[in-house]
């Protein structure tokens, strides 16, 4: 009966599934080896760790802050000490204490947005130094469109005192306009051309026979470097005297040429214009009444506001251009032509910002009986 009894209470041992049972060796090495790893009971949590604990979570959307350094006594073993903790905390800037007090203030009075104050020797107040000097380097780059002068900052500006700095940039913006292509690196020669003689009406034959030849030497080259050798062009061609220039030998060709430093082609085309000029005195009485006739004796009155509106030539200039080729006259392009007007003042293309427009417009020459050249 034991014998069996016995059986009978191992057999469900059997029958269990193997997933429930246990290895032998497994119960052996669990008797025989004891965990290492002795779970300790934790100290007591001090106020400092419970006030970190129930802090409410930030929001999803800012970052949470860096939780304060603790300071650790060396007596404490576990490495806390509830008796003296000291919680570092790091000093609220001067922006942070504008900040916390402009909404505390509040109410219809208060600023829109706290004041950012700059603690001296900061990063932020040398990177705030740094773009005002490349705002001021910026401002004398572009500076030069269109100022009477050139928007010359004067040394204290660009070696970084700024307090004048408002002081010039208003005083830029209060002059008036040039024309666009009046720069800061332009040429005083040029400059003064522009503020003085180009646009102004011009009725003298000489003056306009003398327009005519710089105009057509200005091809290829710039006015700048032709009003250099504005002397010499008088010198070579006698005060522009169309009387005497058609007077004017191959020989005396080749040696103005070789003289003065003057295209041979040019000093040709000028002779040949000086004997066309005589042609027309003859016809129409004056060089003058021949070109003004095509403008009715009256500026062309234009009101660009942009440099890059001005054409280069127009009908007026292609018809004045066909008839003069027509004439026999040389460098006289439909583009030439357009140059010409506006040097000689028969289209006053100053524009409406530039402080020579109305100068210009007010010297119209009165009106005159036109006759007009035959075509």
């Amino acid at each position: 009966m034991c014998s069996s009894e016995t059986k009978l209470q191992a057999a469900p041992n059997v029958l269990q599934p193997n997933r429930n049972r246990v290895s032998l060796l497994e119960r052996r090495s669990s008797l025989k080896k004891p965990s290492s790893a002795a779970v300790l009971p934790l100290p007591p949590p001090s106020r400092a760790a419970a006030s970190l604990t129930t802090t409410p979570p930030a929001s999803p959307k800012i970052k949470s802050p860096r939780q304060p350094a603790v300071k650790r006594s060396g007596n404490d073993p576990n490495g806390l000490n509830s008796s003296a903790e000291k919680v570092s905390t790091p000093k609220p800037s001067s922006a942070t204490l504008l900040a916390k007090k402009s909404k505390k203030g509040g109410g219809a009075g208060a600023p829109a947005a706290a004041v950012m104050v700059d603690e001296p020797g900061s990063i932020a107040a040398a990177r705030r130094e740094q773009v005002a000097i490349m705002q001021v380097q910026r401002k004398m780059k572009i500076a030069h469109y269109g100022r009477t002068k050139s928007a010359k900052y004067d040394g204290k500006v660009a070696s970084g005192d700024f307090s004048a700095a408002p002081a010039a940039a208003t005083a830029v913006v209060r002059e008036e306009k040039r024309c666009s292509f009046i720069t800061p690196n332009s040429d005083p020669v040029y400059v003064a051309y522009h503020d003085e003689e180009w646009g102004v009406p011009v009725h003298n034959d000489n003056m306009l026979f003398e327009l005519l030849v710089l105009t057509g030497a200005q091809v290829g080259s710039d006015w700048t470097i032709v009003l250099k050798k504005r002397q010499d062009f008088r010198d070579a061609f006698s005060g522009f005297d169309a009387e005497a220039v058609s007077k004017y030998t191959e020989k005396k060709i080749t040696s103005v040429s070789a003289e003065y430093g003057i295209e041979l082609s040019q000093v040709r085309g000028a002779v040949d214009n000086s004997i066309r000029i005589l042609e027309v005195k003859k016809q129409f009485g004056s060089f003058d009444n021949y070109l003004w006739a095509y403008v009715n004796h009256k500026p062309i009155a234009t009101q660009y506001k942009w440099c890059n509106k001005i054409p280069v030539k127009t009908s007026k200039s292609e018809a004045i251009s066909k008839d003069m080729v027509k004439r026999g006259f040389r460098y006289v392009g439909p583009t030439v032509i357009h140059s010409f007007m506006q040097a000689a003042g028969l289209t006053n293309d100053h524009l409406t910002t530039c402080p020579r427009h109305h100068p210009c417009a007010e010297l119209a020459a009165p009106q005159r009986p036109s006759t007009t050249p035959s075509i």
